[in-house]
């Protein structure tokens, strides 16, 4: 059934971020190596809290391994309290962060070659450290708020689908550029069932400077596969998804930034249009309420 409204009476929530897609495709049979796969990729794309669950797990891991190594040959470390694996520990924590205290030194030879070791090691674990947590920190994204829900109303006459977004930092996305496509599903001469996107042709598909926000609009006319009696069943049957992505330059980092959305049939709302979100309380100031964002009225004909 296609999705109403909410009423009226409800509390709106105002949103401190924008929703995260999902993921459209659930991989089975696939096996993810941690450190033999695509690491890196791994540490640039996972939350920050996994980002620094990682290093610092890492660096217990290897403090753990030198400390050990420390302990099989007792008496390797000056001024340690005998063979203990607190000041084993301790000590390769100083050698690999290249700290020397001086309290605890390396006392024999099998000693002095770990800790060259350790501190080799030490100085690129720190600049790959560093590298990565540069990398992640300056790495330009997008911050875009998606309406939860699309709707289905005439627009100079012909029916229209629209959704909105909107720029959540306020600054300019210049040269941007939506493209909207709808996945469907179909089946070959030869029986063989495929899916394809098909390109949704939009009112306005390219815009100078984005930075408040954007109704994007398709109508649907004949070449839309939304178009026809019953089209919207069809393609819930079919479980469609309408897959929504903007491209475009953050002027402030001169950097190409990019975000995607996806939406199913059943967001579609029709009979509806979006509230009015802008305003002008001053002659010089233009004003969006997101409280509104989401919220949709019935369109009287």
């Amino acid at each position: 059934m296609v999705r109403r409204n909410q009423p009226s009476n409800k509390r709106v929530i105002q949103f401190s971020e924008p929703r995260r897609p999902f993921r459209l495709v659930q991989t089975v049979g696939q096996r993810r190596r941690m450190f033999s796969g695509d690491m890196y990729h791994r540490l640039m794309t996972c939350r920050w809290w996994q980002f620094f669950a990682v290093i610092l797990g890492s660096l217990v891991i290897i403090n753990g391994i030198f400390a050990g190594l420390y302990l099989v040959q007792p008496g390797s470390i000056s001024s340690a309290n005998g063979p203990s694996v607190h000041d084993a520990f301790f000590f390769s924590v100083q050698t690999l962060a290249t700290i020397g205290y001086g309290g605890m030194v390396p006392a024999t030879t099998y000693a002095d070659v770990l800790v060259t070791i350790e501190a080799t090691l030490g100085m690129l674990w720190t600049a790959v450290v560093t590298g990565l947590t540069f990398a992640k920190f300056s790495r330009p994204t997008a911050k875009v708020l998606f309406s939860r829900t699309m709707v289905l109303a005439p627009r100079n006459g012909v029916p229209t689908l629209m959704f909105r977004l909107a720029n959540w930092r306020h600054n300019r996305i210049v040269e941007a550029r939506i493209d909207v496509s709808a996945i469907i599903e179909e089946t070959t001469a030869e029986g063989e069932t495929m899916r394809r996107p098909v390109a949704l042709r939009l009112v306005r598909q390219k815009n100078a400077v984005f930075w408040m926000s954007w109704t994007v609009m398709h109508p649907i006319e004949a070449d839309s596969p939304l178009h026809g009696d019953g089209a919207l069943d069809r393609l819930r049957e079919q479980g469609v998804n309408i897959v929504v992505s903007l491209n475009g330059i953050d002027e402030d980092f001169s950097q190409p930034i990019h975000s995607y959305h996806t939406y199913t049939v059943d967001d579609i709302i029709e009979g509806h249009r979006f509230v009015d979100i802008l305003s002008r309380p001053d002659e010089d100031v233009l004003q969006i309420d997101y409280r509104g964002f989401h919220k949709t009225e019935p369109v009287h004909l």
